[in-house]
């Protein structure tokens, strides 16, 4: 007897390949034309070739170290600010409303002013990822230490622990799932950042690929590196959620099931 846990995975299953199944025929007959959009046989064909020739594997590794490079700065300063803002009554009224001021900027439309002030190379690219990243680290963060149960705090000063032990052993913990959450939401960001900053005058990486499909009518490569976009913030997101059941194996709800 199946589970119904099963069944439910399978019928998720059913959409998209219904859709695949569509579109696929839809090609085959011209309702979409090639120019338009290429046929998944021929997106399956073109990821073979890029695969074995090499295009793809090192132009993903280039698109890679962008993402890494610039989630490493976003989430150093957000994590960074974040602890200053919520720690302290100083540090917030210092922190705090520039940061919310800078937050509603559209980190997209900073490209002209990034590329004036770190030039065409790889610097404007990394920091469009990084501005766009600082923000959901530091607004989870900060209102996780916020919310951390005062029960928690007043209960860890009773036992005498000081102000350092109780940040480590107490507010930092508790606020951990929140970072987490903010940690996806900013993986995520990373990504659709990434797409439109690697069309920045990239000479290599996923949106070059794209730029260069782009020139010569190729659907099937776009198509490709969009799928691999998106393989990227699927991965991303599993890390995630892998650390999390790591790092909150004491939820009972996150290992039930």
């Amino acid at each position: 007897m199946s589970k119904p846990g099963s069944k439910m995975l399978k019928s998720r299953w059913f959409s998209p390949l219904a859709l695949l199944l569509v579109w696929e025929l839809g090609s085959l007959v011209g309702w979409i034309p090639r120019g338009t959009l290429a046929a998944p046989h021929e997106v399956l064909r073109t990821f073979g070739a890029m695969l074995a020739s090499g295009e793809l594997p090192s132009n993903l590794l280039v698109s890679f170290g962008r993402v890494a490079a610039g989630l490493a700065i976003g989430i150093s300063f957000g994590v960074a600010l974040a602890l200053i803002s919520a720690l302290s009554h100083q540090g917030e009224v210092a922190v705090d409303s520039p940061v919310q001021m800078l937050r509603t900027l559209p980190t997209l439309a900073l490209s002209p002013l990034f590329i004036v002030w770190f030039g065409i190379g790889e610097a404007p690219k990394i920091a469009l990822i990084a501005f766009g990243t600082v923000f959901p680290v530091y607004l989870n963060l900060y209102g996780g230490i916020r919310s951390v149960d005062v029960r928690l705090v007043e209960a860890a000063r009773s036992f005498g622990l000081s102000r350092s032990e109780l940040v480590r052993h107490v507010i930092l913990p508790g606020a951990l799932p929140s970072f987490l959450v903010g940690l996806r939401y900013a993986l995520s960001v990373s990504v659709l950042i990434l797409v439109v900053a690697e069309q920045i005058n990239a000479a290599r990486g996923l949106g070059y690929l794209i730029s260069e499909a782009r020139d010569f009518m190729r659907t099937d490569v776009i198509v490709v590196c969009l799928l691999v976009y998106a393989g990227l913030g699927l991965g991303a997101d599993s890390i995630v959620r892998w650390l999390e059941r790591r790092a909150l194996a004491w939820r009972p709800q996150l290992v039930e099931g």
